[in-house]
């Protein structure tokens, strides 16, 4: 059989060669088996409707069912932890989860003046310093906790210090300051963490000063129901610029009952909570919030969801 040459069909010839020049390749994706194997996912999936910033699933019994329950109705979570123990159980228990963030913490209610406490700061700080999530982290120097105001700065420090001392592009802190967040932003500054860590102080409840300081920083609040049940807060939300402002459900609600450890002879001294949630509550919760917070700054509902949704699943990157 003939070959025909150029020559004798250069019209044919000459779609080809355009045809051929229009194709383009990403050559080091195109010969990644990795990259053939495992498409990017995050191009698949529908936009998420809401994100939590700031929940507790951890400390619920039924975590891996509100987990999925979650994702069917396309939320994404960051799980905040307590103690440094928890971190590990939390991995275990939301492994398959996807969409789920698994933050490192030390909650200031746990923090204690003793050998114990002092462990606990030192795994807690190593912990953060390895991760892209934080939280919960900071001070509580209410009258129920103010006590131990030394002990807490010092863990506090520590943590945003390992932080500091080894930055990540993409980290995200979630922050309890109850009565301390000047001295909260104190340590933050010191470090110069606002500079290369989104810090997100969760159910803002600072001054007036505090959160101008806060905004000048560059942190950004997340914000509840709850706080929005309060002149305070919906005023701070409504100030708060959108780009630095999250949802949040801080769920479940016996985190605002100082807890109870539960020592038993096959556990160890961290402390749990063993309630089952409400597997829809989540979504109800972030939509009630949701709803508030476009009355209070006179948007639509619908185009503030967007918005918000794509602001915090660009800081959790999920």
């Amino acid at each position: 059989m003939m070959r025909a040459s150029e020559s004798d069909c250069p019209d044919m010839y000459l779609e080809t060669r355009v045809k051929m020049s229009q194709i383009k390749l990403d050559l080091p994706s195109f010969f990644d088996k990795d990259t053939l194997l495992a498409p990017d996912l995050t191009e698949l999936h529908d936009p998420w409707r809401y994100v939590d910033m700031h929940c507790h699933l951890d400390r619920m019994a039924n975590a891996a069912e509100v987990a999925m329950r979650a994702q069917e109705h396309r939320i994404a979570i960051l799980c905040t932890t307590v103690t440094p123990d928890d971190v590990a159980s939390a991995q275990d228990v939301l492994a398959e989860s996807g969409n789920v963030r698994i933050a490192a913490g030390l909650h200031p209610w746990w923090v204690t003046d003793d050998p114990e406490g002092t462990a606990d700061a030192e795994q807690a700080a190593a912990l953060a310093a390895a991760s892209d999530c934080v939280g919960e982290i900071g001070l509580d120097f209410s009258p129920a906790h103010k006590h131990n105001a030394r002990a807490q700065i010092a863990a506090f420090e520590q943590i945003v210090s390992a932080c500091a001392a080894k930055p990540r592009r993409d980290r995200v802190i979630s922050i309890h300051a109850v009565r301390a967040a000047s001295d909260a932003l104190d340590i933050l500054e010191a470090h110069g963490l606002p500079d290369h860590a989104t810090c997100i102080f969760h159910w803002f409840s600072g001054t007036s000063a505090d959160l101008d300081r806060l905004r000048r920083l560059g942190c950004h609040i997340s914000v509840n129901e709850r706080m929005l049940a309060t002149k305070r807060g919906r005023e701070y939300a409504r100030q708060m610029p959108l780009e630095q402002l999250h949802l949040e459900t801080d769920a479940p609600p016996q985190l605002d009952v100082r807890p109870q450890r539960e020592i038993s002879p096959q556990s160890d001294a961290s402390p749990q909570l063993s309630a089952p949630y409400p597997v829809d509550e989540l979504e109800h919760s972030l939509s009630r919030t949701l709803e508030a917070l476009a009355r209070i700054r006179g948007v639509e509902q619908e185009e503030l969801a967007a918005r918000m949704a794509q602001t915090s699943s660009e800081v959790l990157g999920v």
